[in-house]
């Protein structure tokens, strides 16, 4: 069983975290433990998007964006995975910048030194110039960009199960088994 953290990014596409953490708590017998922190502008753009604060119902471990006391925040926990999830460019450009001002930074600098799982689902269309480079250098140090691009193989129904596409992505690519479409079986 792994522990995972996820952090909440301020930008679009909340549905993609919201499907997130209704896996994870789905998934207690593969994950022992999910700690979240968001951003202000994450819990923002969640209430402008999905029309509510569900945010605040999952039975996970909360943590603020400026309490570095979280176990995720040092190498010496046993979190085997980050999902960045929407992964702002802003907080991608921090990231690849090894700039460490706040929570979510910190513990994506602990997952690329520890040599962990640092998975950025990266939500911005279309990329520049900079967002590409940004991206380059967080795969060069070992992270994953897991861009929020869904997939159609699967035919799916409706915004969540076209977002779950992209989570069961990023939720194999941190370890864990999700059940979902594999092409050709």
């Amino acid at each position: 069983m792994i522990k995972i953290a996820v952090a909440v990014s301020g930008a679009s596409g909340s549905i993609y975290a919201k499907v997130l953490l209704d896996q994870l708590t789905k998934m207690k017998d593969m994950v022992a433990e999910v700690s979240l922190v968001m951003t202000g502008n994450a819990e923002t753009v969640w209430e402008h998007e999905l029309d509510n604060r569900d945010f605040e119902k999952y039975e996970v471990r909360r943590w603020t964006q400026d309490n570095f006391y979280a176990p995720f925040a040092s190498g010496s926990s046993d979190y085997s995975a980050l999902i960045i999830c929407p992964c702002s460019m802003g907080t991608l450009g921090r990231i690849a910048g090894g700039i460490s001002n706040d929570l979510i930074t910190r513990a994506a600098d602990v997952m690329l030194k520890e040599r962990r799982k640092l998975i950025c689902v990266v939500r911005e269309t279309p990329y520049n110039l900079i967002h590409l480079r940004n991206m380059t250098a967080v795969t060069e140090a070992g992270g994953i960009i897991c861009p929020a691009t869904p997939s159609f193989y699967s035919k799916p129904v409706g915004p969540e199960e076209i977002a779950f596409t992209v989570v069961s992505r990023a939720l194999h690519l941190a370890g864990v088994n999700a059940p979902a479409y594999k092409w050709g079986e």
